[in-house]
């Protein structure tokens, strides 16, 4: 078995990569992708380690950003995952990296002005300090609740964080179509994460949102994740099969960020992905 999609506390994950390969390694995993957002240092950190117990370390990333649509309204947030399968990404996709870092940095000092204007005693260093590599809304959630402005991170998005939430300040995202092609030119694989945020309260049938993203760059869909139900993965499955694209699958593991998502099983073992998923991608790549 294999997890293609797991988060160190690189960015908003709790285990240090060196964790994770260890609990890869514990639960005889066969393959395992590390997939921080907008970074590779859980993935660098995790190499020597991954190595010593041989185990097969993919190089993968998650990126957040917008779709653009023709006389559509724009959605946000919707993810893409990239997988570097035979060669490490290129430098220049490290320095495209660091621009979308910068932004997350330029945001975060908006966000900590903002919470404190609206009488938050939040500051940007505490959130640094859960943050490490990347810091994020879930370090600034992880503030609030140690502060007593929320109960939980769920909490702590719906009162202050989230798109809806007073509190909430926007950052710039690359457009969808950009962190595809960007990923692509740069040797990896542009897959379309958790599909079910962006089509289950879609008007347009299946096909049709795929379709768009496939105009836009994707070559493969994450049928297969913990928040899918069983029904979503055989359809997204299907999908994937029509447009001619790979199939990926994960936990989307982050520790106890999200207690009940288990590395190589997802929720109450509802993710079970086997080592041909691997190889089928390697081998796609490689034609």
């Amino acid at each position: 078995m294999i997890d293609l999609h797991s988060h160190t506390l690189e960015s908003d994950g709790s285990w240090s990569p060196e964790q994770v390969v260890e609990q890869a390694v514990a639960l005889r995993l066969e393959a395992l992708a590390i997939t921080d957002h907008d970074t590779f240092s859980g993935y660098d950190l995790a190499l020597a380690r991954a190595s010593a117990a041989e185990l097969d370390l993919v190089c993968g990333i998650e990126i957040s950003s917008k779709l653009e649509r023709r006389g559509k309204a724009t959605i946000r947030n919707v993810h893409l995952l990239g997988y570097f399968l035979d060669q490490p990404p290129s430098p220049g996709f490290r320095v495209w990296l660091g621009k979308i870092q910068a932004s997350r940095r330029d945001r975060n000092r908006r966000l900590a002005a903002k919470l404190q204007s609206l009488g938050l005693k939040v500051k940007l260093e505490e959130a640094e300090a859960f943050g490490r590599t990347l810091t994020g809304r879930p370090h600034f959630a992880k503030v609030l609740i140690q502060k007593g402005y929320a109960s939980s991170v769920t909490d702590a998005f719906e009162r202050h964080l989230d798109e809806a939430a007073q509190g909430y300040v926007p950052r710039h995202e690359p457009t969808f179509a950009e962190a595809a092609a960007t990923i692509t030119a740069s040797g990896g694989l542009a897959v379309l994460a958790h599909p079910y945020k962006l089509t289950r309260n879609a008007s347009e049938p299946l096909d049709m949102v795929i379709g768009e993203l496939v105009d836009q760059g994707i070559r493969g869909i994450e049928a297969y994740h913990s928040e899918h139900t069983s029904a979503e993965m055989e359809q997204f499955a299907a999908a994937a099969s029509a447009f001619g694209l790979a199939i990926t699958g994960g936990s989307d593991f982050h520790g106890d960020a999200k207690p009940g998502v288990k590395l190589g099983s997802g929720k109450r073992g509802n993710v079970h992905i086997p080592r041909e998923v691997l190889d089928r991608l390697r081998n796609s790549k490689t034609r």
